[in-house]
């Protein structure tokens, strides 16, 4: 890699900001100087990066970002929105892992096993991280894009409380022993209970009934592939603590055996396949979390459909799905001989 680099992350204090120190971390990112920011409730707070304790500043419009080269934000999208002149005035390359870019057609989505190149351009020095259920889907669907064009793929999602943030997991935690003591059940992150229960509903419902979620599986996953492809989903929140999984119906323009496509996934970058009936191994979240892989199972042909391949995933939502994806966009940048990361 090069020389390190000057590098911030905004919502440190944060479930993705937290893991964004890990993978950096874990994965010797070249790191010149970390600076973290975040808002008036966790600024003063220290966190520890290769054994220095660095302390949370007040994120502010003033110029802090001057000599960052690349700037991690996942502290939501008005704050996206609102910091972002600020954040590039100076040249920083933004990361950002909220909706609030996602769909501007001057901001690339990227996903680095599918779309690398399309980070080189940047013309508003901003790139975004897609929605957590595209990303592990999108991994999964370029290998099979190769060996046939996909029309149309039907997902349901079936997302762990870690998608809602660092309190829904505290909270799924705090509702078991709540039922276990007696207690009255902690609602507040969710609609309903989480415990013991799964939500057919994950942000709010759109004008067609599809929930704003599902349509953003609908609209990234045509952005990073440069595709035609209609994706149908049906997301879940269920009450497992960490890495979420989905059921993929895939519709492709010609016919593909399971073992055409066990073998394009097999060889694919990020995908870990997993898938042996017999011995009744495939993905799990109890297995996936923590892990960076896009894990893969359950793959056949689909007897509904004469080219339907369907399988199923499990993969990571805050890793994968969120921080790990954003460090490999930069390491992307920082290691092209026509970087945009000077």
């Amino acid at each position: 890699m090069n020389k390190g680099k000057n590098i911030a992350i905004v919502g440190a204090s944060g479930a993705v900001g937290q893991e964004l120190l890990r993978v950096l971390e874990q994965r010797n990112f070249p790191v010149n100087k970390l600076l973290l920011f975040g808002s008036g409730r966790s600024a003063g707070t220290k966190y520890c990066f290769k054994g220095e304790e660095i302390e949370v500043k007040l994120l502010a419009h003033n110029d802090d970002f001057k000599d960052v080269d690349i700037v991690f934000t996942s502290a939501g999208a008005s704050t996206s929105k609102e910091f972002a002149s600020t954040i590039t005035k100076y040249g920083a390359i933004m990361i950002d892992n909220s909706s609030a870019f996602r769909m501007d057609p001057d901001v690339p989505l990227v996903v680095p096993e599918c779309n690398a190149e399309d980070a080189l351009n940047a013309p508003r020095r901003i790139i975004a991280n897609p929605n957590c259920t595209t990303i592990m889907m999108v991994v999964v669907l370029k290998p099979i894009e190769s060996l046939s064009h996909i029309k149309a793929v039907r997902v349901a999602s079936y997302q762990s409380a870690s998608g809602a943030g660092a309190q829904a997991m505290a909270e799924l935690q705090q509702q078991y022993k709540d039922i276990v003591e007696g207690n009255t059940v902690t609602v507040k992150k969710f609609a309903y209970q989480l415990a013991y229960n799964v939500i057919p509903q994950i942000d709010i419902f759109t004008e067609n009934d599809y929930t704003k979620e599902e349509m953003k599986m609908f609209n990234e996953t045509r952005k990073i592939l440069h595709s035609n492809i209609r994706c149908s989903a049906t997301c879940v929140r269920i009450s497992s603590l960490r890495s979420h999984s989905e059921a993929l119906w895939i519709e492709t323009e010609k016919r593909l055996s399971a073992q055409q496509v066990r073998s394009a996934l097999e060889s694919a970058p990020g995908v870990a396949v997993v898938d042996n009936p017999a011995s009744q191994e495939y993905p799990m979240p109890l297995y996936t979390s923590g892990k960076d892989e896009v894990f893969v199972g359950r793959i056949r042909e689909d007897i509904a459909q004469e080219n339907g391949i369907t399988l199923w995933l499990s993969s990571d939502q805050i890793r994968k799905g969120a921080a790990l994806n954003a460090v490999q966009i930069a390491e992307y940048l920082i290691n092209k001989p026509h970087q945009r990361i000077e």
